[in-house]
């Protein structure tokens, strides 16, 4: 009887962290949204099994393992949220795998997207040639984003967390002495902007703080 006290005492603690890593991530799921988030998954999965039938692991043990893997978790947040290089070598960047009808095959293949996964991605998206292709874009979760010649509709923000999009100016005729110029005007810095996006030949911007 002993046992099965134990084992359902693990179960409930490990259900009580599950909720409180899913409140404090602010994710308010576990869906994975990038490859970090998977692991996250994967290794509390394996803490809680793990430790479920494991009578050598007391409920002490597996508590303490629980709550050094949630500062983990906070931790890791934490510094992707303050730090945009750590963020990037954690969650990675989204990648432009076809620009104007041609495939960039050096980003392709350091991705490990195959020649039948790449065109597998672009039927789900409606378009069934490269050539057809003005931007293609690998995000950091595996799904490919696709703009198509005649689509004038800007599928991809200016900015993100402080960074501007090169590839997106281009596409709406204009550059980053612009951009900045645009940020001046609503006395806003590079650096302080959440998301800007380009909206009916303006520049909607989102602030960390606005002025």
């Amino acid at each position: 009887m002993q046992i099965y006290y134990d084992v359902g005492l693990k179960l409930a603690l490990g259900f009580v962290c599950l909720i409180a890593q899913i409140n404090l991530t602010g994710k308010g799921n576990l869906a994975p949204s990038s490859a970090m988030d998977s692991v996250q998954n994967f290794v509390l999965g394996g803490i809680i099994g793990g430790a479920m039938f494991n009578s050598d692991i007391t409920l002490f043990q597996f508590f303490l393992i629980l709550v050094l893997w949630t500062l983990l978790v906070l931790v890791t947040k934490y510094a992707k949220e303050h730090n945009r290089v750590i963020k990037r070598m954690i969650d990675g960047q989204p990648q432009t795998v076809i620009k104007d009808g041609e495939i960039a095959l050096k980003t392709v293949l350091r991705s490990g997207l195959s020649a039948a996964d790449l065109m597998f991605k672009l039927r789900q998206n409606g378009v069934y040639s490269v050539k057809d292709v003005k931007r293609a874009v690998l995000e950091q979760n595996g799904q490919l984003t696709v703009t198509v010649f005649g689509d004038d509709a800007i599928k991809f923000p200016l900015i993100t967390d402080g960074q501007i999009n090169q590839d997106v100016l281009p596409i709406i005729n204009h550059d980053e002495a612009w951009l900045l110029a645009q940020l001046r005007q609503q006395r806003v810095v590079l650096k302080d902007v959440y998301l800007a996006e380009y909206r009916d030949g303006h520049v909607e911007i989102s602030a960390y703080q606005l002025p």
